[in-house]
């Protein structure tokens, strides 16, 4: 499978967020694209993925840029949420909101829109876990995704901003993460 190198949808979001992400711009760019490629592969899809999805992508994080916090999911759902009703996607929301409130669950997702949100779940964390948390795709695949899109530093502002959080709340380290 040959990486997807170009998500238009997701591109026209993440430039609308430029500002607010800042120098993190292209790293976070970078996970997105690894996820929506490691999404394809993992649910078998050639080509681009639904519309749902690459919204979702781009917004799936960005709390963490907007709202400068590690509890980020709720502000991106809302971040979501005021882009698909100023570009009358409404009818999305729940997809939407789904593949994000979910993307950190630790067991698997059975609920509404698990044929969508199962396999992003498991690409963010294949992308997370540097490739080694793989779901059954090949070490080639995962490397050629990941030399593709270059990791620019994301994980290492993932890193930065969980110590800092810890520091903040340390019974409450890691608030993304859904049971």
């Amino acid at each position: 499978m040959n990486p997807v190198l170009e998500f238009p949808i997701t591109d026209e979001i993440l430039t609308d967020f430029a500002l607010a992400i800042g120098t993190d711009l292209q790293g976070y760019r970078n996970h997105v694209y690894r996820v929506l490629n490691f999404y394809c592969a993992v649910s078998g899809i050639q080509g681009l993925p639904c519309d749902a999805v690459q919204i979702a992508a781009a917004f799936h994080d960005l709390g963490i840029w907007t709202d400068n916090t590690l509890d980020y999911l709720p502000p991106s759902v809302r971040l979501a949420n005021h882009y698909l009703d100023t570009t009358q996607r409404s009818d999305l929301k729940e997809h939407v909101s789904a593949l994000i409130i979910e993307h950190h669950k630790v067991r698997p997702y059975r609920c509404a829109h698990a044929t969508s949100v199962e396999p992003f779940r498991q690409a963010d964390l294949i992308d997370v876990s540097l490739g080694w948390v793989r779901f059954g795709l090949p070490r080639t695949l995962i490397k050629t995704v990941q030399s593709t899109f270059p990791d620019h530093g994301f994980h290492g502002m993932l890193i930065r901003r969980s110590a800092r959080q810890f520091l903040r709340s340390p019974l409450r380290p890691l608030p993304m993460f859904r049971w």
